[in-house]
């Protein structure tokens, strides 16, 4: 079996890969330099929708999708690099899930930096110490992540992105099962892994940790103990692996923003989200069909409601803040005839972000 000609074409189209590779990131360059002079972006979470949807629609296998946007993804990181170095916060230590999430959005070729509350990364974007960071918002199992959607209610900053990871949760640790006494995780994932919990490790201490590395760095250390993360924690603090893909549902998915100081632009073609605060005030207390009202002007529009939350406004009881998700963007002519009618009622609606709907 001769594979000598065919390693040859291999060879020559590296080659020529290799070649278009950096034509590419020098025109990336050139256009680096023109945003770097007219104030704009170096991150525009649209044009990366754009170009992703363009790849998809120019491939004809037998490449799959999910490993053609991989590959365009970290050739994107390597020209944002060129550009400008940017930096991005995310909820750590190193290994988390929001890691993962934001090495999926923004490749290999960022800095990244490890801060340990969802405030440390609100204050950092804002004080411009990072150019962006990632956050989680919500989880299909167990839902939002309240510490996040509070910290929107005093912050300026704008959802420009959103990612969707699965998450496949592992029990890690140095101690044998039937000696395991301690659980350590994050809130959200001891309770995406409840069932399991009871049925293996019922008298087992489950142990709140600010993150899912952190419960790692934990169990490492302290005999008895183990931790429930993803197996990259595991991998990264050497630390074993007892069981894999102990969560509750197979499908078991977090959804992440990215935020940022500007706002992104319209991706078009019905492809965006936006995300609004509203408080409905004394309205809510005075009229029984409040929340129907509040809906209206956006039904009557066309606009799709994909999500809505109350929380706690903390200022007075019984007063409640709305968190919703809708599809359009905020420059549509129809979103901001919708936000005039809504602002006669409502004393406040605050605009969080637009961004791609898929990613």
């Amino acid at each position: 079996m001769d594979l000598g000609p065919i390693r040859e074409k291999i060879d020559g189209l590296d080659r020529r890969i290799v070649e278009l590779l950096n034509e590419r990131l020098a025109l990336a360059a050139e256009i680096g330099k023109l945003k770097r002079s007219a104030g704009g972006q170096i991150y525009v979470a649209e044009r990366e929708d754009a170009v992703l949807r363009k790849v998809t629609e120019l491939n004809q296998g037998p490449i799959k999708q999910e490993a053609l946007h991989a590959i365009y993804r970290e050739i994107m990181s390597a020209a944002i690099a060129l550009e400008k170095p940017l930096s991005i916060a995310y909820l750590g230590p190193e290994a988390s899930n929001t890691h993962a999430a934001a090495m999926k959005k923004f490749g290999a070729s960022v800095h990244y930096e490890a801060l340990t509350t969802v405030s440390d990364i609100f204050t950092a974007v804002e004080k411009g110490e990072v150019d962006y960071a990632v956050i989680p918002i919500e989880n299909s199992t167990e839902g939002s992540v309240r510490e996040a959607l509070d910290s929107f209610v005093e912050s300026d900053l704008k959802i420009v992105a959103q990612i969707h990871l699965e998450i496949a949760h592992a029990l890690i640790s140095a101690t044998p099962l039937d000696k395991i006494t301690k659980v350590y995780s994050k809130d959200q994932a001891l309770a995406q892994c409840r069932n399991w919990l009871q049925r293996h490790l019922p008298h087992a201490q489950l142990i709140d940790a600010p993150s899912t590395s952190r419960a790692v760095q934990i169990a490492k250390a302290e005999p008895g103990a183990a931790a429930i993360a993803g197996e990259l924690a595991a991998q990264f603090y050497g630390v074993p692996v007892v069981e894999k893909n102990i969560q509750d549902k197979a499908d078991n998915t977090t959804r992440f923003f990215v935020i940022g100081r500007k706002p992104s632009g319209p991706a078009g073609n019905g492809r965006d989200m936006t995300s609004f605060l509203i408080s409905l005030g004394d309205e809510a207390a005075a009229h029984s069909g409040s929340l129907l009202k509040m809906l209206m002007p956006l039904a009557e529009r066309g606009i799709n409601l994909s999500k809505i939350e109350s929380r706690p406004s903390k200022k007075r009881p019984w007063d409640y803040y709305f968190f919703i998700d809708v599809t359009g963007h905020y420059e549509d002519a129809t979103m901001k005839a919708a936000l005039v009618e809504l602002k006669q009622f409502c004393p406040m609606v605050k605009w969080l972000g637009s961004y791609p709907a898929a990613s």
